[in-house]
């Protein structure tokens, strides 16, 4: 059994993250999920499988940055951030929730949105980073 603490968590998520989504690298992505992966995603099927596959049928333009990561404990690890490229009208704003099990994402929950322009947004402040995006 692996102990990590909420440092390494955060680095096993973010490199995780990158790997799938940024660099498509489905066999060096295995190691960062469970085997016996819990999805929670209404966008997924369920599995460890059901999120390559996911990954394997959208456009190779689709890119996932990061703004905020956090960690509680040796368990739980959250992450602010963007999903574009998927040729939709809008980028996603993601807060994407994973429970660590032994080194390894073991399960996973998301609240999705689209992102808000400067003229949708009530609050006057982007929804990620510091700037707003620009419709296509």
């Amino acid at each position: 059994m692996e102990s990590t603490n909420p440092e390494q968590n955060k680095e096993i998520v973010l490199k995780a993250f990158d790997t799938l989504f940024n660099k498509r690298d489905y066999e060096a992505a295995r190691q960062f999920w469970s085997d016996n992966f819990i999805q929670h995603s209404a966008y997924v099927e369920p599995g460890r499988s059901g999120l390559f596959d996911a990954v394997r049928a959208s456009p190779s333009t689709i890119r996932y940055e990061n703004s905020l990561a956090f960690a509680k404990k040796d368990a739980f690890v959250m992450l602010h951030g963007r999903f574009s490229g998927y040729h939709q009208p809008a980028a996603w704003i993601a807060a994407n929730i994973m429970r660590m099990e032994n080194g390894r994402i073991a399960e996973h929950w998301d609240v999705l949105q689209a992102e808000a322009t400067k003229a949708e947004s009530k609050s006057g402040l982007p929804m990620f980073g510091d700037s707003f995006p620009t419709k296509p």
